[in-house]
């Protein structure tokens, strides 16, 4: 659960954080557009760049984008599994890999040691997100390595293409979680709420209840965090008292998983009796009008980023029209 980086938020006074909530929400939407517009390994890659350099001119810890992907590690390896072991030859494409795999009795057995191994080792490992990869790969290795008695047999075929479009996927979803990332990373809840707010205050001409959705949204980003904190403080308790959430077995995970939802749910709704009763002292009414101490300003830093962005998705959508055109 510590690698759960959603609705966190880490002080700081680089550029970023004097950009305006309403700019870097639409900011975050309109390069999540630019982004999936991109149709080659090529631009993505450049994309990756780009967004690279611009979450290190930030000065957030680059360690907690680190902790951020860990919990992607499965899907982009059976991401990358996926797509390369189900490419099919396309016209242009090259051969880059090709081997015999056997599912046999040795190396079945070889691959229920290696799993074996693995969940028993893990824990005096501490880099494991290396040691789940190598894992991974072992799996396929002594398919490779031990071909006695076989009874199935299949081929691998890596092809170049296939590799190209393995790594724009896994780039793109990268580039994702760093947009998404810098957002939270850099913009307090509230913040967050008020730039919703303000972004979706045209629907209030059809009767749009904005603000009750700002609340719920806001209320969501500041819990997250707090209730982690929470499941985190549990667990501890439960650790101390004998449990052991990750060496144990499937049968006994779910009992375990039990004894942590049940008092993890009824600090949930004291927190939220406790909020109602702080939020009702304080005279909040539902669909009232509402004032607030720092009112949002633009300033000629939050036109410049608008601009900037703009740009990219307008490069975007220029790329784009200008392959389909050729490809025609």
């Amino acid at each position: 659960m510590n690698n759960i980086v959603i609705g966190q938020y880490i002080p700081g006074n680089s550029w970023i954080y004097k950009i305006d909530p309403r700019i870097k929400i639409s900011a975050l939407i309109i390069l999540m557009v630019a982004t999936f517009l991109l149709n080659s390994f090529l631009l993505m890659s450049i994309m990756f760049i780009l967004m690279l350099i611009m979450f290190l001119t930030t000065r957030v810890p680059f360690i907690k984008m680190i902790k951020g992907l860990k919990p992607l590690v499965f899907l982009l390896t059976f991401t990358f599994f996926i797509q390369i072991l189900g490419a099919t030859p396309t016209e242009g494409s090259k051969l880059l890999f090709e081997s015999q795999m056997y599912l046999s009795l040795t190396s079945i057995g070889a691959i229920i040691l290696v799993i074996v191994l693995y969940f028993w080792l893990k824990r005096y490992v501490r880099l494991k997100t290396i040691f789940f990869l190598l894992t991974a790969f072992l799996v396929f290795f002594v398919q490779w390595l031990l071909p006695y008695v076989p009874f199935y047999e299949y081929t691998i075929r890596i092809y170049d293409l296939a590799l190209l479009t393995t790594g724009f996927l896994i780039l793109r979803i990268i580039i994702i979680i760093i947009l998404s990332s810098l957002l939270t990373f850099t913009t307090i809840p509230t913040d967050i709420t008020n730039g919703i707010e303000s972004l979706l205050k045209p629907l209030k001409i059809i009767r749009f209840p904005v603000g009750e959705l700002a609340m719920m949204l806001s209320l969501t980003l500041r819990f997250i965090p707090t209730l982690l904190d929470e499941a985190n403080k549990i667990m501890k308790a439960q650790a101390s008292r004998g449990v052991e959430f990750s060496e144990s077995k499937f049968r006994e995970k779910i009992v375990q998983i039990v004894s942590l939802l049940i008092p993890l749910f009824v600090v949930s709704f004291k927190r939220a009796e406790d909020l109602a009763n702080a939020m009702d002292v304080r005279g909040y009414i539902v669909g009232g009008k509402r004032t607030k101490i720092d009112v949002m300003k633009m300033r000629i830093s939050d036109y410049i980023a608008i601009g900037v962005v703009t740009s990219v998705l307008t490069l975007a959508i220029l790329l784009r029209v200008g392959v389909i055109a050729l490809a025609l």
